[in-house]
């Protein structure tokens, strides 16, 4: 126990005295705000004994020198008087304000050799906070009025960006809601989306309206909305075109097989027999047992019921407003409706295991060509899905 004890003590002094070097370095490195978290998460628990003195010499350095750096940035800011600077003024005043806050439930920190506290200079930031709260949000409205005028979609979202952040430091400030409605609308790209049909087929409807259903596409996102059917009032930036180019469907199909099948099985005990045709004994004069096997067989006929359909298409990615081929991207799609049976004669115990459930099945009804396709669409819908999600319109 004394070995286990003194191991935990040295382990326990390297692991402080790794912390601190740790602390020292992000105070070195200019890091102070790094070396205050260090400093006071080792401070949270035993903050008087002699092993966390360090941590307390080093906290008070890491804060009076991170407060003074604020504050020359602040005096900086301040008399260039730029409105650009009013979100770094309002933070760096939260920042010193939050600092503080971060080390007082620790205080006093005693300072054991020098038989005092140690001391850490607060100031109430409250009026300052106030004060660049107000210029910051009038900054932002301005911006965002400003941003609105123009004609420029990524002007439109950056408002939006604005004016969601003006909401969350002044909710109902002004008109805010109404702008960033206004700037939602106007920075969306709005895609039209329709299909053609290149083939010699009829492309069944129901497949047709499942394919340009884009709300089951769980597509639309921030900044893009799509449209099967074209809306009033809208004006369209993209469009997204579904060229159906080739249908090919195989004719119904079924195979026939015949093969045997034969496996040897064991059936009870017999004694084992010489050359002649004499029972073997054993050393006690007794006839020795063997296991009897006999011979299993099978005449397999199996039947493959067969039909495909493979649809080719082309997606195209068009700027409506130039009229002009942004993207295009071929996919392929295929579905096969595949049926197997079999029928026997013989023993159906001659198969294996995992053949049985073919015997169980019978014919079905080929699917009709409508059916292949919407089958094949599935996936075509799929495909689809993965290359809209892979590349959208705007980068």
């Amino acid at each position: 126990m004394k070995k286990f004890g003194l191991l935990f003590s040295i382990l326990f002094l390297a692991l402080s005295s790794c912390g601190v070097k740790t602390t020292q370095s992000l105070l070195s490195d200019g890091n102070y705000d790094g070396a205050i978290d260090r400093a006071v998460e080792a401070l949270r628990t035993k903050k008087d004994a002699k092993g966390k003195q360090d941590y307390v010499y080093l906290l008070e350095e890491a804060f009076a020198k991170a407060k003074d750096r604020d504050l020359r940035d602040l005096d900086l800011m301040i008399k260039e008087a730029t409105p650009t600077n009013s979100e770094r003024v309002y933070n760096t005043y939260l920042q010193l304000n939050n600092r503080q806050e971060k080390i007082r439930p620790l205080l006093p920190l005693p300072l054991l050799k020098q038989g005092k506290n140690a001391s850490f200079a607060f100031d109430n930031y409250s009026d300052q906070i106030v004060s660049s709260k107000i210029a910051l949000t009038k900054y932002l409205y301005d911006k965002a009025s400003v941003l609105l005028k123009s004609k420029n979609k990524l002007d439109f979202r950056l408002a939006y960006d604005d004016l969601f952040y003006l909401e969350s430091l002044s909710p109902g400030y002004k008109n805010t809601k109404k702008m960033m409605d206004d700037a939602q609308f106007k920075g969306t790209d709005f895609v039209d989306v329709y299909a053609t049909n290149e083939t010699n087929m009829v492309i069944p409807k129901m497949l047709q309206d499942d394919l340009l259903d884009f709300k089951t596409y769980g597509l639309n996102d921030k900044w893009t909305v799509y449209h099967s059917a074209r809306q009033k009032n809208i004006t369209y930036d993209y469009s997204l075109i579904i060229n159906f180019r080739q249908i090919n469907i195989s004719p119904e199909q079924i195979k026939e097989k015949e093969f045997i099948k034969e496996r040897q099985v064991k059936d009870g005990i017999k004694t084992l027999l010489d050359s002649r045709g004499r029972p073997v004994k054993d050393s006690l004069g007794k006839e020795i047992k063997v296991d009897n096997y006999r011979w299993l067989r099978a005449n397999i006929y199996e039947f493959r019921q067969f039909k495909s359909c493979q649809i080719t298409a082309k997606v195209d990615y068009v700027d409506v407003r130039t009229n002009a081929l942004l993207q295009s991207f071929p996919v392929t799609s295929e579905f096969i409706f595949e049926n197997v049976y079999s029928t026997y004669k013989g023993d159906r115990s001659a198969c294996e295991d995992n053949y049985m459930n073919y015997f169980n099945k019978r014919a079905v009804p080929f699917p009709n060509n409508d059916q292949m396709v919407y089958d094949t669409g599935e996936d075509l819908k799929a495909r689809l899905k993965d290359i809209i999600v892979r590349n959208k319109f705007r980068g």
